[in-house]
């Protein structure tokens, strides 16, 4: 099945990426920034430039699409909701459903299913009431984004197609989404429970959402609107309790709700709005859920230890002359951005080998640092993997891979790794250090692009 993705980059549409590639569909992913968007998708597919605002999307870019999941809006979480930022987060949900239906009304052949999220911010500060999908919406500002957004999204149902809204709740995931924020202070043991602690708090595993898309996707009679949240809400008190447990930390910093209020104003309906939602109707459907408990599903956040990236880079040249390029260590140089200043000091073997100790110079803002590598997992023509010896990292593990596709090879890249200082570091630096990566990693990608495409064959071969 050909899919067409919109918000592939963020924290669902990256998970989501990676399980209908294993799944074995065909991907087509629209992003505003595609020159960034290799760092973010962890696959190779089809990246196809967008702009939702402009309201115009060729449907010559999305012919032959079977299914559309439309992922497009702005964060609402990444900053303070002023006037300005209210009208940004409308227009970003409403204009691309609008803009996917102006190209689907286009297309000769239209695809068999169109599925979006929303939110279960449609139901509003609700209290003790269990909230089903036939609940009318609430009020506030959440609310009605959630009502004019589903109001667009149901606009493609009248072109004949099957069409899904999920009402998406907290999505529980390593490296990303709520706990991304929560997780350092809680491992400080500054955590706590958000004002009284006894507003309803629903919630959902990020490996449980994407099975529900692709459920969606994959069952004829399931559409209309379900609620994408686990069978088990939890109270936001019991939340922090569990979080802290597993974590082995105290939760005795109750944040106030005045504290709340003045640090965040109106987004703090947020964290302190009550929606006890239930999961009802999509366990009707036959949909299993890997993680209905919130204990499972936080062990299972908590148990990974690094920090990731995944990105694929499709090039056209011989698995042999690729892994020849990338098994010199002097051609890092070449494909490493000059603000690092980066230089090949010395190897420990002529040739690069199983065990081979590299070491190199490098600045990050101004300040130098030696880093030593070594090599493990050689494997010549497939893969081979360096781990840090010395740097600036607690930890780094980086591993090549060489894939011949297409008469070519696919490259991909496997990143573990921890930055310095801990959890304090990760409070503090975490941001920063990754918005670096993703700088080297998109130059990288730039580069190998122009060497292995329009430029210097000489370097390759």
């Amino acid at each position: 099945m050909k899919v067409l993705i919109t918000g592939g980059t963020g924290f669902i549409g990256k998970a989501l990426i990676k399980k209908l590639n294993e799944k074995g569909h065909e991907l087509v992913v629209l992003t505003r920034n595609p020159d960034a968007a290799g760092f973010h998708i962890p696959v190779h597919c089809d990246i196809q430039a967008w702009n939702e605002e402009s309201g115009i999307l060729s449907s010559d870019k999305i012919n032959g699409i079977d299914a559309i999941i439309n992922l497009s809006g702005e964060n609402i979480a990444d900053g303070r909701w002023t006037d300005s930022r209210k009208q940004k987060i409308i227009k970003s949900r409403v204009q691309s459903v609008q803009c996917l239906t102006n190209a689907i009304k286009a297309m000769t052949q239209k695809p068999r299913v169109f599925i979006s999220a929303s939110a279960i911010g449609f139901y509003g500060e609700r209290g003790d009431e269990s909230l089903e999908e036939t609940n009318t919406k609430g009020h506030g500002f959440l609310s009605d984004v959630c009502q004019q957004w589903e109001k667009e999204i149901f606009k493609v149902s009248e072109l004949g197609i099957k069409t899904v809204a999920l009402r998406i709740g907290m999505v529980l995931g390593h490296d990303g989404g709520a706990l991304q924020k929560m997780l350092p202070p809680f491992k400080l043991g500054l955590g706590g429970k958000l004002g009284n602690g006894n507003q309803w708090m629903s919630w959902i595993h990020i490996q449980d959402l994407i099975s529900m898309i692709t459920h969606a996707i994959e069952k004829p009679s399931l559409k209309g609107t379900y609620n994408a949240v686990s069978p088990n809400p939890i109270q936001n008190h019991e939340f922090t309790k569990t979080l802290a447990s597993i974590l082995n930390r105290p939760a005795i910093t109750p944040v106030p709700k005045f504290i709340l209020k003045f640090a965040l104003g109106e987004l703090s309906e947020l964290l302190l709005g009550s929606q006890k939602v239930s999961a009802k109707k999509s366990l009707e459907t036959g949909f299993s859920y890997e993680y209905p408990c919130l204990k499972d599903a936080l062990k299972e956040v908590c148990s990974h230890n690094y920090h990731e990236v995944k990105v694929e880079q499709w090039v056209p040249a011989t698995r042999e002359n690729t892994f020849a390029f990338f098994k010199e260590a002097k051609n890092l140089e070449v494909i490493t951005p000059d603000f690092l200043h980066f230089k090949v000091l010395k190897q420990s073997t002529p040739r690069v080998q199983e065990g081979t100790k590299i070491n190199y110079s490098l600045s990050l803002h101004g300040m130098p640092f030696r880093w030593q590598s070594q090599i493990t997992d050689w494997k010549p023509d497939q893969m081979f993997s360096d781990i840090q010896l010395k740097g600036p990292y607690s930890y780094w593990s980086h591993k090549h891979e060489f894939e011949e596709k297409d008469d070519g090879t696919l490259i991909k890249d496997h990143v573990l790794y921890k930055v310095p200082f801990g959890i304090l570091g990760d409070f503090i630096a975490h941001g920063f250090i990754r918005r670096d990566i993703e700088k080297i990693f998109t130059y990288r990608q730039k580069k190998i692009d122009e060497l292995f495409n329009h430029q210097d064959k000489n370097i390759i071969n």
